[in-house]
């Protein structure tokens, strides 16, 4: 059966919670409650384990904190023997609008303090990335302020929406890959009314 390691960046802690930095949080939460499954506490990280059409989907929420996720992203890697072409960060990028996602098989971390640690871990930047578009509607100065801001509720039936569409693009990767998934990711735009 192929694996794959489904890895949400976030934030441990009730005050993080649906905020626009934990939106990797949500997605992998969203994918696992489509599935019906749950999440267990396990080293490291919330843990979920999801069978769907011969495949085995390992879904991560580290409880490291941000700044490691590195540590989780490894130890799972490693534990569940996943290749790691086979594995999808999904991240919170600021210059992305928020009416996009942009999917890669690898790339720079951008400044991202989790994608940052990762790469510090694993040694390269060359693993699949989902990032998710938040915007950069902020005073300059102000970008952790914003990061770490609840989603405006004007925002919200966008940001579901989104997240929907998530779960899709995982299951799109297991069954026909990350190349032919980018061409319908990439220079996608979502809005409400569509």
């Amino acid at each position: 059966m192929q694996k794959f390691l489904i890895v949400g960046l976030g934030n441990i802690g009730r005050e993080y919670e649906h905020t626009r930095h934990n939106i990797g949080f949500d997605v992998v939460s969203a994918f696992v409650l489509k599935q019906n499954g749950f999440f267990e506490t396990k080293r490291l990280a919330e843990r979920a384990e999801i069978k769907w059409k011969g495949k085995i989907f390992i879904c991560i929420k580290p409880t490291t904190y941000m700044n490691l996720s590195g540590r989780a992203f490894k130890y799972w890697l490693d534990a569940e023997n996943i290749s790691l072409e086979n594995t999808l960060t999904i991240v919170d990028d600021i210059a992305i609008p928020i009416d996009g996602l942009r999917l890669r098989p690898s790339g720079s971390d951008g400044g991202h303090n989790g994608l940052k640690d990762i790469q510090l871990v694993l040694g390269t930047d060359k693993y699949p990335k989902l990032r998710f578009g938040i915007g950069n509607n902020y005073p300059k100065g102000m970008q952790e302020n914003f990061v770490l801001m609840k989603w405006l509720p004007e925002e919200l039936k966008l940001v579901w929406k989104k997240i929907e569409y998530c779960s899709e693009v995982i299951e799109s990767i297991s069954t026909i890959g990350i190349e032919k998934t980018m061409n319908t990711v990439n220079g996608k735009k979502f809005s409400v009314d569509a």
